[in-house]
């Protein structure tokens, strides 16, 4: 047993933000003896319900919590701790106004809480989303301007003092989902004969705010947790319903991408 094991915090804004990009990361550093917790704002009560039956519009942050504890299981998380806000949903939508939404929520108060957290833990890494937030989700980019916020203050022995000793995290990660990836899925799929349309529009409408592929500073194989990684995927049956893009290839190719 590791007595003092590497600490690893994840911060993201829904369920399933975790899996998409870093859900094998996550497997193989807790399977290296690496505590992993992970954070996350909301419980995505703003998302769509892909798979008919597994939720209403009602009971979908009930859902959505069950499906973030199931795949915090399935990759081997120590912690899962929720900030308690709202999911302020698409760029325009309805739920942006929402009093509660993460995108309107208090920067101090939103602060306090991520130092309190990182001061308790003392991390070595973190991982959260690039500016953009992937694809320019409100609550990605509002959770990447808040961690990075306090990463500083949690190293600031005058900021919230009641909070903790200070704490300098070491290093910090962006993950990323890199456009080569689902160049190769349309690839694909176009060669099974299959509709690649919604790639096509993702591909051209993806903004010049996204990430720069060429800046990929790390790639990390986790082929050989690929298949908590997919466990803890299908923990999010709300999300990935049968019609969504991760699900136009056979399982074992999907998993071969996602390695």
């Amino acid at each position: 047993m590791i007595n003092n094991p590497t600490t690893l915090l994840a911060i993201y804004a829904h369920p399933d933000d975790e899996v998409l990009g870093a859900g094998g990361t996550l497997a193989k550093a807790a399977a290296q003896g690496v505590r992993v917790t992970i954070v996350v704002a909301t419980r995505g009560e703003a998302g769509e319900i892909q798979r008919p039956g597994t939720a209403t519009p009602e009971t979908l942050p009930v859902v959505r919590e069950q499906e973030m504890r199931c795949s915090a299981q399935a990759l081997g998380v120590s912690e899962l701790i929720f900030l308690d806000y709202r999911d302020s949903g698409m760029a325009g939508a309805p739920d942006n106004e929402h009093p509660a939404a993460f995108a309107n929520a208090d920067a101090a108060e939103v602060l306090e809480k991520l130092v309190r957290i990182i001061r308790r833990l003392r991390p070595e890494a973190v991982i959260t989303f690039e500016p953009f937030g992937g694809y320019g989700h409100p609550d990605h980019k509002a959770i990447h301007r808040h961690t990075l916020s306090a990463l500083a203050a949690a190293d600031d022995s005058k900021a919230f003092p009641a909070s903790g000793a200070p704490w300098r995290a070491p290093r910090l990660y962006y993950h990323l989902l890199p456009r080569s990836l689902f160049r190769e899925m349309r690839r694909r799929v176009a060669a099974a004969g299959g509709d690649t349309s919604d790639y096509d529009e993702m591909l051209e409408n993806l903004p010049a705010e996204a990430w720069p592929e060429d800046q990929v500073h790390v790639a990390v194989d986790v082929s050989q947790h690929v298949e908590q990684k997919w466990a803890a995927w299908n923990c999010h049956r709300t999300q990935f319903g049968p019609n969504s893009r991760f699900r136009r290839l056979p399982d074992s190719e999907m998993k071969e991408l996602l390695s």
